[in-house]
């Protein structure tokens, strides 16, 4: 485990550590139900209920640094493949393709080690009010790595050359050969050149940074550019209003942009780099994929590389280019690094940590960030998820109203279809809080996807309304 990678595990462990110490409730008794209705197909259940810990279940092997993350006496973490059926809080995976049936009823969130989650059915996750995490960031520097190297071997035959030396030398007359035959491999250098950056995210700008260090021009496009993200860009970059402006003189075009099921047209990004956008390159212009394979346009792909002098060095398969003379096909290689993976696994772990002791969001692909202070000690917090339409918040409020609880904290956040309701309860001096009705009559609201009750016992208190029936 290198150095950098050790210090970043140590941080993440301190910070759990003192996430940790803060999370005791010393409230009164909290009266609540727990696995009794709506669970007839779950296996081992009183066993569940004994556990008093977490349950993760986790897909692809996932880094042991990640893991320590979580605290052996509140958690149990297993493989899913080794669960046999167990019930599971949350799940993390890495490259999984994530099927539907897999995500039991008990499955509080799910995050993957990464940062695109086309291998999560997302949509139908947020339908069933279950938030995705990913880790954005966690793997830039060792995708930025990647793309630097791609720039380099789009400049430079050096691949060619390295096969070539390996023949001679299988003929016995690579000493011989050398000198005359490298002509053969000739490039050029990319000081004083133009990178075209397509898209300003964590890759994108840190790639913008490196490459400006290196001497090149840059110039870069983005409609969601971020603040934080501009803030990063070198000085001396150049923002334009269009992929096609970007790309006209560039020497080099980076991609880093997200891939989006559907045609631009349809507001998604397959295909992106097509024949509109291919025919503004230069003839010699190299293209750096480390983005998505579906980005690009393989047909349009294939006519640039055939009719002039460029390269496409990408890190995905491609059924037209793979064997092409002027490309360099990698093995989805970015972000295979020690580091890379214990910085998402940490990061993953962190984010799936803080959503279940304190129901924090955060990195939340389809939930709205919410970033929650640590719930005093004395107090109970309740979660609600609900779809998000019009007059839900009066409904619910309602519902606490009619059970006289003080309400010391309401937060009330939304994205797209999903609403995200935290409600902190203080039980005022009571010798027990009775949470039951409460918490079955919020969630069989129409439009409730779920609730749950925060304190300090580990896992329990969580309901689901699934097609009009009481899961608790």
């Amino acid at each position: 485990m290198s150095a950098l990678a050790l210090a970043r595990s140590r941080a993440f462990a301190s910070k759990a550590a003192q996430f940790k110490n803060l999370r005791f409730y010393t409230g009164p008794e909290i009266e609540f139900e727990h696995l009794s209705s709506g669970w007839s197909n779950v296996e081992d259940l009183e066993e569940f209920k004994k556990s008093g810990r977490y349950a993760l279940q986790t897909f692809n092997k996932i880094s042991p640094q990640g893991l320590a993350t979580y605290p052996k006496e509140e958690y149990d973490v297993e493989a899913y493949a080794d669960a046999n059926g167990r019930p599971a809080h949350a799940l993390m995976l890495r490259s999984h393709k994530l099927q539907e049936e897999e995500v039991g009823t008990s499955v509080r969130c799910i995050a993957r080690c990464g940062a695109g989650t086309n291998n999560i059915p997302v949509p139908r996750m947020t339908e069933l009010g279950i938030p995705v995490f990913n880790t954005p960031g966690a793997n830039a520097n060792a995708v930025k790595e990647l793309v630097l190297c791609g720039l380099f071997l789009g400049s430079r035959r050096v691949i060619d050359g390295i096969n070539h030396m390996k023949d001679l030398g299988e003929q016995g007359v690579a000493r011989e050969r050398v000198e005359k035959d490298k002509a053969m491999f000739g490039g050029r250098e990319i000081k004083g050149k133009t990178l075209a950056v397509i898209g300003l995210g964590h890759i994108g700008s840190a790639t913008a940074r490196d490459g400006a260090s290196l001497g090149m021009k840059t110039v870069g496009y983005d409609p969601g550019l971020s603040v934080e993200s501009a803030l990063n860009l070198p000085k001396t970059m150049t923002l334009v209003d269009s992929i096609s402006s970007a790309v006209a003189n560039a020497d080099y075009i980076s991609l880093n942009i997200p891939y989006i099921k559907g045609t631009p047209e349809e507001g998604g990004t397959h295909g992106i780099i097509g024949q509109a956008v291919v025919r503004h390159f230069k003839p010699d212009a190299v293209i750096l994929n480390f983005a998505r394979g579906e980005l690009v346009d393989s047909d349009a792909m294939k006519g640039f590389l055939d009719a002039g002098d460029g390269r496409y060095i990408s890190d995905f398969p491609d059924d037209l280019c793979w064997d092409h003379k002027n490309a360099v096909i990698m093995p989805h290689l970015g972000a295979s690094t020690e580091e890379a993976e214990d910085q998402a696994a940490c990061m993953a772990a962190e984010t799936i940590r803080q959503y279940l002791q304190n129901g924090t969001i955060r990195h939340s692909v389809n939930f709205p960030d919410t970033d929650l202070a640590v719930q005093e000690k004395d107090c109970v917090r309740v979660t609600v998820v609900n779809q998000n339409i019009p007059g839900m918040l009066s409904k619910m409020t309602e519902v606490f109203a009619g059970h006289n609880v003080n309400i010391v904290q309401q937060v009330n956040h939304s994205k797209g279809d999903i609403a995200y309701n935290v409600i902190d309860l203080d039980p005022a001096g009571a010798d027990t809080m009775n949470l039951k009705d409460l918490q079955k009559e919020v969630t069989m609201l129409e439009g409730v996807l779920s609730s749950r009750i925060l304190f300090s016992a580990p896992g329990v208190g969580y309901a689901r309304n699934i097609d009009g029936k009481y899961h608790v």
